[in-house]
């Protein structure tokens, strides 16, 4: 019979094997979403390593455990992943075929790369909805700019006009506008064009990489789904929520959507819990969605991380997207992914001439204190993203006004 330990508290029995310690994950990336997710790793105890390009990096300022290298080689990689329990990312540009041999090595990858592969490459991406039916844009892949011309005629017998005034211009003659994306590499509007004709088509192919032509979508706004899932398959939605974007990059994030119709929000999350099934994701899938002028959702991007839609949930939701995506990729129980409060707002924080932001902290707390900042610890550069703001309560114009404010008054495009 075994004695009881100092306390009268039990061994445990059958659970652990003897000297369980708590694990480390490995966060491949050291950009601000590595940081954030290990800030909500901090109150769990889990450990972090990181592999990071420089010292400077946003996670590598606050990370204990990091290690300069290049994800892009596979010794590098496989010199990091020692002593780590898991692996993850905060950026989907690890080659896939890298990701495959740390996976033949024994090492857990979550996600794994026949799941990452659909947010690395556009084209795949795209093959793979249409196999399970979730709707998405027209689109096919094209090798040259008369290729483009071609697809462009295709359009033209049907689909819906793009009105000018609403980011298209008019449908015009040959169909177009279209939208070019190199499959891989793109983010935040880079490796996107829209083209007015054949002659405006050449660029996106110096690239080198193939080129994936859509159709420029007559959208109301854009929304997006977050859904986080688990290795055994436990799954939570977070609300449906709008994004802004201004210059290709994400400006304002509402949450939840306001006026969505809860039969279209209710399709959005299941579209996003299935894609998450389908492709075998395991941790945090934002789903990026068109909401069209007839009343369609049609799924734009995936991103299999923490996203930038999901910001809000920090100050906003039961669990953050940080906290639910450790637990998804140490197939812990997830968190509920109920909202707080009625509405949340996230402002993103952009570079501009004013880089001494710190000294905005005594007006923009003072006249806000329930505001909640977030820096990355950047460089300050005109249009990069040093940080955001989350503002929460119950009228969304004022929330909305409040967010906005802080946000320009830290850039320094608001001085009073």
């Amino acid at each position: 019979m075994r004695r009881a330990r100092p306390g009268n508290r039990p061994p445990w029995r059958g659970r652990y094997p003897g000297g369980v310690t708590f694990p480390v994950v490995g966060m491949v990336g050291g950009g601000q979403l590595a940081r954030m997710t290990h800030e909500a790793g901090i109150p769990l105890g889990i450990k972090f390593k990181l592999l990071s390009d420089t010292p400077q990096d946003s996670a590598a300022q606050v990370v204990s455990d990091v290690v300069i290298g290049d994800y892009r080689d596979l010794d590098t990689l496989r010199e990091f992943v020692r002593g780590c329990d898991v692996i993850t990312f905060d950026h989907e540009h690890v080659p896939t075929e890298h990701l495959r041999a740390l996976e033949a090595d024994g090492i857990p990858v979550r996600p794994g790369p026949d799941a990452l592969v659909h947010a690395q490459d556009k084209g795949v991406m795209r093959a793979r909805l249409d196999a399970i039916g979730v709707p998405c844009p027209r689109h096919r892949i094209v090798s040259d700019p008369a290729d483009v011309a071609a697809f462009a005629a295709e359009l033209e017998g049907g689909g819906n006009e793009v009105p000018s005034g609403k980011g298209g211009g008019g449908r015009r003659a040959g169909g177009f506008p279209v939208v070019l994306k190199t499959v891989r590499g793109g983010y935040d509007g880079k490796g996107v064009w829209v083209v007015d004709s054949a002659d405006e088509a050449a660029a996106p192919f110096r690239a080198g990489v193939p080129v994936l032509a859509e159709e420029k979508v007559d959208f109301v706004r854009e929304l997006a789904a977050n859904v986080v899932r688990s290795p055994h398959g436990q799954a939570v939605a977070y609300p449906v929520v709008e994004s802004r974007q201004v210059n290709g990059v994400c400006d304002t994030v509402i949450a939840p959507a306001p006026d969505l119709d809860q039969d279209l929000a209710l399709k959005a999350e299941e579209m996003a819990l299935t894609i998450a099934r389908e492709l075998g994701v395991v941790g945090h899938l934002a789903v990026e969605l068109f909401q069209t002028r007839d009343g369609r959702i049609l799924v734009n991007e995936l991103a299999m991380r923490p996203h930038n839609s999901g910001h809000w949930t920090q100050d906003g939701a039961i669990t953050s997207q940080f906290a639910n995506h450790v637990r998804a990729v140490l197939d812990l129980p997830l968190g509920d992914p109920r909202p707080r409060v009625k509405w949340t707002v996230m402002v993103n924080v952009l570079g501009g001439d004013f880089p001494d932001m710190y000294s905005a902290y005594l007006h923009c707390m003072a006249r806000d204190p329930q505001l909640k900042i977030h820096m990355y610890g950047k460089d300050v550069k005109p249009g990069r993203k040093v940080g955001h703001v989350n503002t929460y309560g119950d009228d969304l114009d004022e929330v909305l006004e409040r967010a906005r404010h802080a946000a320009g008054y830290l850039r320094g495009t608001i001085t009073e």
